[in-house]
């Protein structure tokens, strides 16, 4: 009556994992809603609402994408406009307001699609995406130029080595002017220049601005952080979020601030303050899902026939894990921490070096993470070998536990007491077979980090159908790979990978030495399905991962037990045991 309650509730536990794994999923791989048209009228005119954050964001409601589309050709085509044309980003500047809001990433699309649009990162100001960079002055009893200021430019387009200067005079004697360079990469340096020839001093402080709607925001997660991030004192700060900032309206972090902006999973835009400037760094909520990340200079004066300037970077990209690094060499402090490793960046960081070495070396992101998993096996193998004398010491004292298990039937502890003697007489450690299992968590982990966070898995893909090895296995089952018009809840959403992963991962347990505990038995059978439909979500390189490494289990094994001979015959004959013994119990019931 114990094991068939125990078996029930085995049963029950699974099915709450199996359905609720859905909802959990949710949070990781969420599919963007498809709105009714009574939805997406509502939304596109409620100024401010948002549909749904998505893992990689950007607009998903229809209404709001054509309505962006329209607002930016209307925007574009102004002729007051210098052309950004550098190898990596490609946009404009806006000359009314000096505003930095027309940027495009050109080695990065919108989808795994070679006909995609470029990624884009930056919108004029009041577009369903805004997202915009502005530097000007303020000032003290003197005028400064504004967000309605025409600005007149020299030079263009802006490229590495090419830069543009834009230039104002306020008809009394003070010239503004900012120098704007770019480099290869996604680093745009702006050189704020006052000169004065008035009469007397003024005081001027000059400031940097990043302004987002959260509209666009990658989906906040608790493993992944989007929204506010900034370098101050000591460390990056994860723990701030746009609700924070609207709740609070102005929140200043605590400490220096190193630099300051807003981050997606994989994007960025962030204000790098002059080295050893003090600057106010504060985060705004101007209303409507719109929040804005300042960087103030400390006031200025300008004698009379002087000039100041201050320079200030501007990085608006692609969080590439080797430019960032480069980036943190040349001064931007912590910019390596820009993406949000977590905890276990000690084993992410390598895991990312290594598979893409491996990557130089194979030309396929997939056929890297295969040889990451043959060399973490190769690596694992004196380990192995080790289980498997542990495997052999504990098949050798079988008899002797299933003596104690028969003599003590009717007194667990005592049983148990007895076992754990047996193990100590024969030097036996049961909890050997583990360690490889151990080993092997922080290294899935690490994987499973990388393909979320690492830039460099997005829309790489292996082969056949799989184009994105860092997105779920599109191949579905129910749906017949596509031809049925419908897309299956995350839970049934049986992928080929998941299958094989299934059928990988139930040769791989009867390879195990049979459980004596009929529950632990039945528990074995139900684990590979349930883990087939968990991982079934899952990155598709994931799946990759842990297909190779019960594939190199399972040769593992058959090597050794090549070389252990009697391993074999005492599998064998254990497992001739158990079925007599299931056939004994079937035919006491019968």
């Amino acid at each position: 009556m114990d094991n068939q309650r125990n078996l029930l509730l085995a049963v029950v536990l699974c099915g709450l994992l199996l359905f609720g794994w859905d909802a959990m999923m949710q949070q990781f791989y969420p599919q963007p809603d498809r709105p009714t048209p009574t939805e997406a009228a509502t939304t596109a005119a409620t100024p401010g609402a948002a549909a749904p954050a998505t893992r990689e964001g950007g607009l998903t409601d229809p209404a709001a994408v054509a309505l962006e589309k329209r607002d930016l050709a209307t925007a574009l085509r102004s002729p007051q406009r210098v052309r950004i044309d550098a190898p990596k980003v490609a946009g404009s500047i806006d000359l009314v307001g000096a505003r930095i809001d027309d940027l495009t990433l050109k080695t990065h699309r919108e989808t795994e699609k070679d006909d995609s649009d470029p990624v884009r990162l930056f919108s004029p100001s009041g577009t369903p995406a805004q997202h915009f960079a502005q530097f000007g002055w303020v000032g003290e009893g003197v005028r400064v130029p504004d967000a309605k200021t025409v600005w007149t430019a020299e030079g263009g387009p802006l490229a590495p080595n090419r830069p543009v200067t834009l230039s104002w005079n306020n008809g009394s004697g003070q010239v503004f002017r900012i120098e704007f360079a770019i480099d290869e990469n996604y680093l745009i340096t702006a050189k704020q220049t006052v000169g004065n020839a008035g009469a007397g001093p003024i005081v001027v402080r000059p400031f940097a601005t990043v302004s987002r709607t959260s509209a666009t925001a990658s989906l906040d997660q608790w493993t992944i952080h989007s929204g506010p991030i900034g370098f101050f004192d000591d460390g990056v700060d994860f723990g701030t979020d746009y609700d924070d900032i609207a709740a609070a309206g102005t929140l200043r972090p605590e400490g220096a601030a190193r630099w300051i902006g807003f981050t997606d999973i994989y994007w960025m835009s962030a204000i790098v303050p002059q080295s050893n400037a003090d600057v106010d760094a504060d985060f705004r909520s101007l209303g409507g899902g719109v929040y804005r990340a300042d960087a103030i200079y400390q006031p200025v004066t300008v004698p009379a026939g002087r000039q100041i300037s201050r320079s200030t970077r501007l990085f608006a990209g692609a969080k590439e894990s080797d430019v960032l690094s480069a980036y943190e060499s040349a001064g931007a402090t912590g910019f390596d921490n820009a993406i949000d490793w977590g905890w276990f960046g000690v084993i992410e960081k390598p895991i990312l070096w290594l598979l893409s070495w491996l990557y130089s070396w194979a030309g396929n992101f997939g056929v890297a993470i295969i040889l990451l998993t043959v060399i973490v096996r190769a690596l694992m193998f004196p380990i192995a070998q080790k289980q498997f004398a542990s495997m052999a010491a504990m098949r050798a004292i079988q008899p002797k536990m299933k003596a104690i298990q028969d003599r003590y039937k009717d007194d667990k502890p005592k049983q148990q007491q007895e076992i754990m003697a047996l193990y100590k007489n024969e030097g036996v450690n049961p909890l050997a077979g583990c360690l490889p299992v151990l080993l092997q968590i922080p290294i899935f982990y690490g994987l499973y980090k990388v393909l979320m966070v690492g830039i460099e898995m997005r829309h790489k893909p292996f082969a056949l159908w799989i184009q994105d090895l860092s997105a779920p296995d599109p191949a579905h089952i129910l749906n017949l790979f596509g031809l049925l018009p419908f897309t299956p809840p995350s839970f049934l959403a049986i992928g080929v990978l998941a299958i094989l992963l299934g059928i990988s991962m139930w040769a791989t347990f009867r390879l195990n030495p049979p459980a004596t505990d009929p529950i632990q038995a039945q528990m074995f059978k139900f684990m590979p399905w349930v883990l087939m439909f968990v991982m079934a979500p899952f990155a598709a390189g994931l799946l990759i991962y842990w297909i190779t490494n019960n594939v190199l289990t399972l040769a593992q094994q058959s090597y050794l037990y090549s070389k252990h001979p009697q391993l074999r015959a005492q599998a064998d004959k254990d497992k001739t045991d158990t079925d007599r013994a299931k056939a004994r119990d079937a035919k006491a019931k019968g």
